[in-house]
């Protein structure tokens, strides 16, 4: 079982919500840490939960570095529980190999190291922080250590580092001395059968451990898959949200000219309406003064009539 699976271990609801504010807590960026850590302590103190609130106070703010191997442990839980696994793997298969066979893995390692701690950066760049490169040297520094060391390994699992880890200077190891020359002297059929069982031993270890770099290989190459996977599809997905965002605002602009349109036709229509009133207000006055010039011209030709028939 790998260091990551242990600390799933049974818990009171009361344990489970702390241990998840401090693993929220320690995913949040070094520069927002102290006043999230505050407000999580004042929000358990608040609660009822002293005991919680003092834990949440006394941690410490983890370095960028840190800060962003916890997040990369937390944003791939996959690849993180593989990566254990791997070092496990190593870390056995590491123990009877010979030289050439350690540079081979300690090749396959700086790959699989280079390329985690590549995404390690990505996740810290797109959460706002772009590492410097102490701070990814720091944190190819941890990765290394976690492959390495089961100790290292069982800190990083859990998910709240504060500072970079060292790998141990003696690992990988070298290849065992040959001996100083020694002179040929005759053996006993005791130190003969002695020595035909030892053979035999080591290279029945020998077998195994070259079963485990089978596996320790196999279990490289898979990591490396998918991390290759992974970044297609993160990359598949950047190219997406960018699509996405153009046809957004392409829709945005459609939609701030459409209103733009509606407002004018609006004003036209405004003004339309006033032209209209206007027009009819007109027509209604010049209705009037035809009705009333009409009248004034039959009482006037009655007036004539009426002149004309005195004047007979």
């Amino acid at each position: 079982m790998c260091a990551l699976s242990r600390r799933k271990g049974a818990k009171s609801g009361a344990e489970r919500a702390v241990e998840a504010v401090l693993d929220e807590l320690y995913t949040t960026p070094p520069a927002d840490f102290v006043a999230r850590r505050e407000e999580l302590a004042v929000a358990a103190k608040a609660a009822g939960r002293a005991d919680d609130a003092r834990r949440i106070h006394a941690a410490r703010r983890p370095t960028l570095a840190a800060w962003a191997a916890n997040l990369l442990l937390r944003s791939q839980p996959q690849e993180s529980r593989r990566f254990l696994e791997l070092g496990q793997a190593l870390r056995e298969a590491y123990r009877t190999l010979d030289a050439a066979a350690i540079n081979e893995l300690s090749e396959q390692r700086r790959r699989i190291v280079a390329a985690l701690s590549q995404q390690a950066a990505q996740l810290a760049q797109e959460a706002g922080h772009r590492l410097s490169d102490p701070a990814r040297q720091d944190v190819e520094s941890t990765l290394r250590a976690v492959l390495t060391d089961p100790d290292a390994a069982d800190r990083w699992a859990g998910g709240r580092l504060e500072g970079a880890l060292t790998p141990p200077s003696d690992f990988p190891g070298t290849a065992p001395p040959t001996g100083s020359e020694r002179k040929p002297r005759r053996e006993t059929a005791a130190q003969s059968s002695a020595r035909t069982r030892a053979k035999d031993e080591l290279a029945e270890r020998r077998r195994q451990s070259m079963e485990r770099l089978d596996q320790a290989r196999a279990a490289a190459e898979e990591t490396a898959r998918r991390l290759r996977e992974a970044r297609t599809e993160e990359a598949d997905a950047e190219a997406a949200r960018q699509r996405a965002r153009d046809r957004h605002d392409e829709a945005r602009q459609q939609v701030s000219a459409a209103e733009q349109q509606l407002q004018q036709a609006r004003q036209e229509l405004q003004r339309a309406d006033r032209e209209q009133q206007e027009a009819e207000e007109r027509s209604r006055a010049a209705a009037d003064a035809h009705a009333t010039a009409r009248q004034e011209a039959r009482e006037a030709e009655q007036t004539v009539k009426r002149l004309t028939a005195r004047t007979k």
